[in-house]
């Protein structure tokens, strides 16, 4: 009889996925050997090789995985009872806190999905577009003219274009985290820049949080 799959055997490939999500996000999918993967994973090539079959599998599930969640996360609020714009801050607040756990997976989203087969690439963006699509719903419904408002599309890719690039510039320890950030992406987009409030706390180097003054 076949050998059935250790209990522990999902587990090793999540941390295999982390391992490669955080090598192809540092050095680049192209630069990145399973030999290193494998290293990083403290396993054998051969071992490695009993979990994914090569790169452009580990590239997959990275992909996929990280654009599944986010999907999830769209169907959810759709089906909540929320009104129209608690509706869209819970996608923003979840979308940042999403990829506050998963940056890089998301920079592996961003940039080497396109280093992916064709059929395996469409099937990912196809995944991403759905994501988008469920964004720009949420926005039509704050607009007169919903739903068929032709703007949704173009101020869904800017919101998407304050979150997507957060990973660039916010750094782990700074006074702002993902958390804090969200409520302000949010205000920033739904009433703008005189909407925006300070976090009740921020937090200082070394993780600490202080209460704003005033």
């Amino acid at each position: 009889m076949p050998r059935g799959r250790s209990a522990t055997y999902d587990d090793q490939r999540e941390f295999i996925l982390a391992q490669a999500a955080q090598l192809f996000a540092r050095r680049g999918y192209p630069a990145t050997s399973m030999n290193q993967v494998a290293e990083a994973c403290n396993l054998s090539k051969a071992t490695l090789y009993h979990y994914y079959k090569d790169k452009s599998s580990l590239l997959i599930s990275i992909a996929e995985t990280h654009v599944s969640r986010l999907a999830a996360l769209v169907v959810e609020e759709e089906a909540s009872a929320h009104t129209d714009e608690e509706r869209l801050r819970r996608f923003i607040y979840r979308i940042v806190e999403e990829y506050a756990g998963a940056q890089d997976a998301h920079r592996v989203l961003t940039d080497d999905v396109r280093f992916l087969e064709e059929e395996d690439r469409e099937r990912v963006l196809n995944q991403e577009r759905e994501v988008v699509a469920g964004f720009a719903r949420a926005v039509s419904a704050l607009r007169p003219g919903a739903p068929s408002d032709d703007l949704a599309k173009p101020l869904t890719m800017l919101l998407f274009g304050m979150i997507n690039w957060m990973f660039t510039w916010m750094k782990p320890g700074g006074r702002l985290d993902h958390a804090s950030i969200a409520p302000i992406v949010a205000d920033l987009f739904l009433g703008g820049i005189g909407a925006v409030k300070s976090p009740p706390a921020i937090r200082r180097p070394g993780g600490r949080s202080v209460k704003e003054s005033g």
